[in-house]
């Protein structure tokens, strides 16, 4: 650990919070001596386009100014139909990795989707190692073998620099035609246990490397017949309360886990609002009926089934209310180098009206720092 990241962390101690019954800890700082930029910023994710930190300027000015608190890396660029993104090979991520971290006051949330199979970001054309997919590994349903590929993940992912993965898939695979999940291998079966066990092997894993493991795509993704990234993804119809019991069993184990909303329409549990913008879903029941209190990730906020049915503005409004904790802008549905000083001035406007508290912001402000210390301590585990 370098001398800059243990005075970070000596840094990022004092401010974060810690919780009153916890004898040993000090309790939470003053939060309002941290600008309300600084905690909007570390509530923003963001991608860009580039192979190197000089390529492009915006993601300079979003770390350094707009005090940005995550990067997600692609391996190809969406909206040109291009390979040229942000991978290339190790040695060239390792550099952007620690290019991008140099910039920042606070260490990045640096993300991949590296879940295997079909959606790997790190793919060996490019010298990376493979991954297999989780079709693969829930059909073989062998714990030892798993452990090897989970293990492999998450030793490439922390020597290429990177700390959060949004992986692995937890959506049951109750409709096999489903194109975005079934027809990629993205999910270890219809069966909950199988897909529990297989799950927190990554997850173990991840733990061991100081990856943050993403469990995803809550509360369910797994039998939608369309895909959210082209349109709204409404599984009324479809969905089964079972597709919420690997979140519960998981919850109960020892390994620390984010999760991703899934931007999904699901009547029996919301009547109006989509899975990512439902207070109901992810403050009622993640938060209050499985307990869940880690770090909630937004699904990308670009992609057709938000940004094309709600808007920028009620969208952001209705995340955070919702419970998110990051907003991911991965700027690979549609490029927008401007998404981030328009997202933060959505966000202090919501506050300086509000409509959304400054208390709100501070609550995923300290959940962030928090799994952030714990990544740079090493106190995963």
């Amino acid at each position: 650990m370098t001398y800059r990241f243990v005075t970070l962390l000596i840094l990022l101690s004092s401010l974060f919070f810690h919780s009153a019954c916890s004898q040993n800890r000090q309790t939470t700082p003053q939060y309002d001596t941290i600008p309300l930029e600084t905690k909007i910023g570390q509530m923003l994710m963001v991608g860009f386009h580039g192979f190197s930190v000089s390529d492009t300027s915006h993601i300079i000015r979003d770390i350094t100014e707009y005090k940005t608190g995550g990067v997600i890396l692609f391996d190809y660029h969406v909206p040109e139909r291009s390979p040229n993104r942000n991978i290339e090979s190790p040695s060239q991520t390792t550099q952007l990795i620690h290019d991008l971290q140099a910039l920042s006051e606070v260490p990045l949330f640096m993300a991949v989707d590296q879940e295997g199979g079909r959606v790997a970001r790190l793919k060996t054309d490019r010298d990376f190692p493979q991954h297999r997919s989780a079709a693969y590994l829930g059909k073989l349903n062998n714990p030892d073998s798993t452990r090897y590929f989970a293990r492999s993940m998450a030793k490439s992912l922390h020597e290429l620099g990177f700390n959060v993965n949004f992986a692995p898939v937890v959506d049951l695979n109750t409709n096999p035609q489903n194109p975005v999940i079934g027809m990629l291998d993205r999910s270890f079966g219809p069966d909950t246990d199988t897909v529990t066990m297989q799950a927190s092997i990554f997850l173990n894993e991840f733990t061991k490397q100081g990856i943050l493991g993403v469990l995803k795509h809550f509360p369910g993704h797994g039998s939608a017949w369309n895909d959210s990234h082209v349109g709204m993804a409404d599984v009324t119809d479809t969905w089964d309360p079972v597709e919420l019991e690997p979140y519960r069993m998981l919850a109960e184990g020892n390994d620390p886990f984010a999760v991703m909303t899934a931007h999904v329409l699901n009547q029996n549990l919301d009547s109006e609002w989509p899975a990512t913008l439902s207070a109901v879903i992810q403050n009622g029941i993640l938060r209050e009926e499985i307990g869940f209190q880690g770090v909630l990730f937004s699904d990308d906020m670009q992609m057709d089934a938000i940004r094309s049915f709600y808007g920028l503005e009620t969208s952001v409004e209705r995340a955070i209310a919702a419970g998110v904790d990051v907003l991911v802008f991965a700027n690979n549905s549609v490029y927008d180098p401007e998404i981030v000083p328009t997202v933060t001035a959505i966000i202090k406007d919501l506050v300086n009206s509000g409509t959304i508290s400054e208390e709100r912001i501070d609550l995923s402000y300290r959940r962030i720092i928090a799994e952030k210390n714990r990544l740079l301590s090493g106190k995963l585990e």
